[in-house]
């Protein structure tokens, strides 16, 4: 609390400003006729100090505390008209956050009072509720900011080389039981040498963290004795989320979240956040007030324009973010430079991004929203990753976004299922995608790094429930098991989840080990769901974003099979980072190379003949031979220089019947058989020798991938 005769201030930078002398605070509102600053005593948590902002200027209130110490608890009350039909739910008698917040502290606890409005009332929303909720709401904190960082160095790994490992802060470490029980779930624990050493075997280059920014715990899920697990629920865009720190919400998960990205720094590991600007977690008209709705609601949302009481709802969620509003865009822009400049993460894969860059309503190439990060000097040198789809009209984006984006390319995902799954007439859609979607991405300039490929991730069936379940089965989520994707196109693996039946599982493991080499071996950026490198299980939930539990956490004891798959993910990604074939910087084309007798990339059918045009539209047909040279002048990385590496052969089978499939060339060329998904290790204990034009069995559903063995007198060639 403060004694000190408050100065005026100054209306930049937004937010608390921590420095020797004091704190300057700033809000913007420009809507609002009045701004008290509630400051809060840590002792005695329901003593409250309001002090009016006087000073307003280009409609930001803004005042400074001399003397004020970092760590200081702070909220506001923004006085103006609370008037829904005309979009204004001001109502000083509640407590908001303040959106530049750089910790928050406490949960909500949720009641009534939480809510602008009465509820229950026959008026709904129309209605103010004067009771003061300051007791019940979470609190702001001034953060001293300082930090050590050394002489830490950011990994700065290129796009094409990148392996993403989509995890959640508490779910990865909540039972590795060999670092200190308090660091479990926690940043510290995601840092710990323990953890960081399994990223580093298992090979990945970048975590990417669901999201981390302060959210709510919704209270239709409290409410059910459930959680926002996930934490698509953001209501602090500068906060990490204080739950996941061991040192407390009062201000130490700054520093514990810095301390973390410093030491996967030091591994070389790259961290990508997963930011949800798309929808705050205030929902809709019905929703409670916790900060931009009592800040400024006809300015932060998106108003239906003759119906301003409602919002725009691009999101599923309630609400969309007005990112048209210079200000809005602004707290976003703000925000992403705030965690790559004094939080050192390397990107960001953002949520729903469609809905951030539709202007007046329809998705817009041109919008503000796109111009200002591609101008941006900081944030166009880092990772940017869209979730291309939104649920608004022409909502589905994929390939449509502009440099310098990547993608999580969802046709790639839809591709590989459908083509493992048996479904006929995918060969032609899984060698655009085996070559990193050059039907997506080539047109505009693009490059096979625009796709992050992925089979699953956080949203849907894990890996092994993908080939496991028919359909889905998420009644712990209490909803009548309604929620959720409706079913799984069945995998026909011949039982509904766990079975005896050594058939079944020797295929549904064979199936996991298809889809993780078809990932890793695919031109493009894989993303790996974490727990799917062992074979994690939700039972069939394809929806666990309210189960914090068991259910969703990673297994850190594995029995034989679960260690099979770890140790067999380890070595294609390690085949990936020691050939860069199959990390090509450049789209793959049929032309032949100079100075060899191959082209870049060949298609084989199992006579050991290249395809026909009819091969090509033989829609019955799921049987596909590909070829990709690490030879010639024309395969050069972005330097220029000549990639020379190993020629392979892969070799896709997803007919419910074995295949006999003739390798291609003829003497003395010999092929090296590497990996087998019918083995149960996937890899061969070692290379096994095969002639050209000798038959090859591929077991039903299955992969095998094959090294040209180096021969200057080889005959395979093209045409």
């Amino acid at each position: 609390m403060t004694k000190a005769r408050p100065w005026p201030g100054k209306p930049f930078p937004l937010g608390a400003t921590f420095t020797a002398e004091g704190t300057n605070f700033a809000l913007f509102s420009a809507h609002a006729t009045g701004v008290d600053l509630c400051l809060f005593d840590a002792n005695h948590p329901l003593r409250e100090e309001r002090i009016r902002m006087v000073e307003h200027t280009d409609q930001v209130w803004h005042i400074f505390l001399p003397g004020l110490p970092g760590g200081q608890r702070y909220g506001y009350r923004v006085y103006g008209p609370y008037d829904p039909p005309r979009g204004h739910r001001f109502n000083p008698s509640k407590l908001v956050l303040d959106p530049y917040a750089r910790a928050i502290e406490g949960p909500i606890d949720w009641s009534d009072k939480m809510f602008p409005y009465v509820m229950g009332n026959p008026q709904e929303d129309f209605l103010r509720d004067f009771r003061n909720d300051a007791p019940d709401m979470p609190k702001c904190l001034v953060v001293d900011d300082r930090f050590d960082w050394g002489d830490e160095l950011r990994p700065h790994i290129p796009m094409h080389e990148t392996v993403f490992y989509e995890l959640h802060v508490k779910g990865f470490s909540q039972q590795l039981k060999t670092i200190p029980e308090g660091l479990r779930g926690t940043y510290a624990g995601l840092g710990s040498p323990e953890a960081i050493a399994y990223l580093k075997n298992l090979g990945v280059t970048s975590v990417e963290l669901l999201p981390i920014q302060q959210f709510v715990q919704d209270k239709v899920l409290v409410d059910r004795g459930l959680t926002n697990y996930w934490g698509y629920n953001s209501i602090g865009y500068f906060a990490p989320e204080g739950a996941y720190s061991s040192a407390g919400v009062a201000g130490g998960q700054v520093a514990e979240f810095k301390q973390m990205v410093k030491s996967l720094h030091a591994a070389g590991i790259e961290v990508i956040l997963d930011v949800v600007y798309n929808h705050t977690a205030e929902g809709n008209h019905f929703g409670p007030s916790l900060c931009f709705r009592g800040i400024d609601n006809a300015s932060y949302y998106r108003l239906i324009h003759d119906n301003p009481r409602y919002y725009m709802d691009y999101t599923g969620c309630g609400n969309t973010l007005d990112s048209t509003q210079p200000r809005v865009l602004q707290l976003v822009m703000d925000s992403l430079r705030y965690w790559v400049e004094e939080m050192h993460v390397d990107g960001f894969r953002f949520d729903l991004a469609p809905a951030l860059a539709r202007e007046a309503h329809a998705y817009d190439l041109g919008g503000g929203f796109f111009d200002i990060l591609q101008q941006d000097p900081v944030l166009s040198q880092v990772k940017l990753i869209a979730e291309p789809w939104d649920i608004g009209e022409d909502g589905y984006q994929v390939g449509n976004f502009p440099h310098p984006w990547s993608e999580w390319n969802g046709k790639y995902r839809d591709t590989i299922r459908s083509y493992w799954k048996g479904d006929d007439g995918q060969v032609g859609d899984l060698a655009l995608r085996l070559t990193g979607s050059p039907d997506l991405y080539e047109y505009n300039q693009r490059r096979p790094y625009a796709s992050v490929n992925f089979i699953t991730a956080h949203d849907g069936f894990t890996l092994h429930d993908l080939v496991s379940y028919n359909e889905k089965h998420n009644e712990a989520n209490g909803e009548d098991n309604r929620d959720g994707h409706d079913h799984n196109l069945s995998w026909n693996c011949g039982h509904e989840g766990p079975t005896d039946d050594p058939v079944v599982n020797h295929l549904r493991r064979r199936q996991r080990r298809n889809l993780l080499a078809t990932l890793f071996l695919s031109q493009g950026v894989p993303m790996l769901c974490a727990g799917d490198e062992y074979g994690r299980t939700q039972l069939g939930n394809n929806n666990a974003y309210c189960q914090d539990n068991e259910l969703t956490w990673l297994k850190w004891a594995h029995d034989e099979d679960e260690a099979n798959l770890l140790e067999f993910t380890r070595r294609l990604i390690r085949l990936r980072r020691d050939h860069s074939v199959f990390r090509r910087p450049k789209f793959l084309h049929g032309k032949p190379i100079r100075g060899s007798k191959l082209k870049e990339v060949m298609w084989f059918s199992p006579s050991g003949q290249e395809m026909t045009e009819a091969e090509w539209h033989a829609h019955f047909d799921s049987v596909l031979g590909m070829l990709i040279s690490g030879q010639g002048a024309n395969v050069r990385n972005e330097q220029g220089q000549p990639m020379i590496d190993d020629t392979f052969l892969l070799l896709f089978n997803a007919c419910h019947e074995d295949v006999s499939f003739h390798l291609p060339g003829g003497a003395p060329t010999v092929w090296q058989m590497m990996i087998n998904t019918d083995l149960e290790t996937g890899f061969l204990p070692k290379p096994k020798s095969h002639q050209a034009g000798e038959p090859i069995q591929l077991a039903q559903r299955s992969f095998c991938l094959f090294k040209l063995k180096p021969n200057p007198k080889s005959t395979l060639k093209h045409g």
